[in-house]
């Protein structure tokens, strides 16, 4: 067909009608946010597109989670964060990025996916799917903002489909009176055993280290680790888990010596990762060893004419390097004039300063 490139994006039927939209942006998140108002600032009308709920991923997160950074490091758009707290909660920032879309009148489309894009001669076209179905968006730029918490890092073991295993901690009071294993080292599985193990739940911890991470949160750590050392949280470091059934988790401990143990609930909190499939249907080239899309660090733009990366997709495998507090620029160097791109980046700079990158 005319104008129908070759390739993995091709694919996508052609029966549907096409709705122009002038900017697409896949992801509600507060960088998906943040990219829509810098364009609605410079005269353009995006579309919001969320494959969940507006801001999903926090909303994914635990009730009472209380945030790393300061308020003001969450705001997007100049309006002000004000929190109880000096850290917001899971729950003031729910309410404050549907405020903030509502005050800007931005149009979002919730429980809509971006399933694939294709480059056409002067458009965009994509592919989402919706309640009902399946429709056609096409527009002059898209960008991709989608993060990476919808894509857990899953173990490949017997068992981790069942219904008491979770890649999300959701609530610690449902642990109440039952063993519960937590896999995992980093902060989440941290935060999770500590929370898990104050609404009394009877936590065994299981992680492939041999120790804990350097990353783990300062004040987690010694939390943590006065915890095992009081027999209050098991742990077992430098374990691998071999499989998961309705009642036990089998590991084999750092001794070699093959274990059971009891579990009436799974927590297998192993990180999550790009949604790089995407990137290959669009036809986004990637850095096979980083993972890193190829991008004009200026514009973000990535190797397919019009189509923009921000957040966390442009850090590839490093997910730890961008969070809300850089990311939230990004729109300006997708939008902006060279001006804007010069002063997100040295907003960007200074916070890299700061935490000693």
């Amino acid at each position: 067909m005319k104008g129908q490139p070759e390739g993995i994006a091709s694919y996508i039927p052609f029966a549907m009608d096409v709705t122009y939209e002038p900017v697409l942006i896949a992801g509600a998140g507060p960088i998906g946010l943040a990219c829509a108002i810098s364009a609605q600032r410079r005269g353009l009308d995006p579309l919001v597109i969320d494959a969940g709920a507006l801001a999903n991923s926090i909303a994914r997160y635990p009730a009472g989670m209380v945030f790393f950074t300061t308020s003001e490091r969450l705001e997007i758009g100049g309006h002000p964060f004000v929190s109880a707290g000096p850290k917001a909660t899971r729950e003031e920032a729910l309410k404050y990025y549907r405020g903030v879309a509502r005050a800007e009148g931005l149009r979002v489309w919730t429980y809509t996916k971006l399933v694939s894009a294709a480059r056409r001669t002067d458009r965009i076209e994509c592919e989402v799917h919706v309640r009902l179905g399946s429709t056609r968006l096409a527009g002059a730029r898209l960008v991709l903002a989608t993060g990476y918490f919808d894509h857990p890092n899953r173990l490949g073991l017997p068992g981790e489909a069942l219904p008491h295993v979770s890649h999300y901690f959701d609530d610690p009071h449902l642990g109440y009176g039952q063993d519960v294993v937590v896999i995992g080292g980093k902060n989440s599985a941290a935060e999770a055993a500590l929370q898990l193990f104050r609404a009394g739940a009877r936590v065994t911890l299981v992680y492939r280290g041999r120790e804990f991470p350097p990353t783990v949160k300062y004040w987690l750590r010694p939390d943590l680790e006065n915890r095992i050392k009081a027999g209050e949280i098991a742990a077992r470091l430098g374990a691998q888990v071999t499989d998961i059934t309705p009642c036990e988790v089998g590991i084999v401990r750092a001794d070699g010596a093959a274990e059971r143990l009891p579990a009436d609930r799974v927590y297998a909190l192993t990180g999550y990762h790009t949604d790089f499939e995407l990137f290959r249907r669009i036809g986004i080239a990637v850095d096979e060893v980083s993972g890193k899309p190829r991008i004009n660090p200026g514009s973000l733009e990535t190797n397919v004419p019009g189509v923009h990366v921000a957040g966390s997709l442009t850090a590839g495998r490093k997910l730890s390097e961008i969070f809300i507090e850089n990311g939230r620029f990004d729109g300006e160097k997708i939008f902006g004039d060279a001006a804007s791109r010069t002063r997100a980046e040295r907003v960007y700079a200074g916070l890299r300063r700061e935490v000693g990158e």
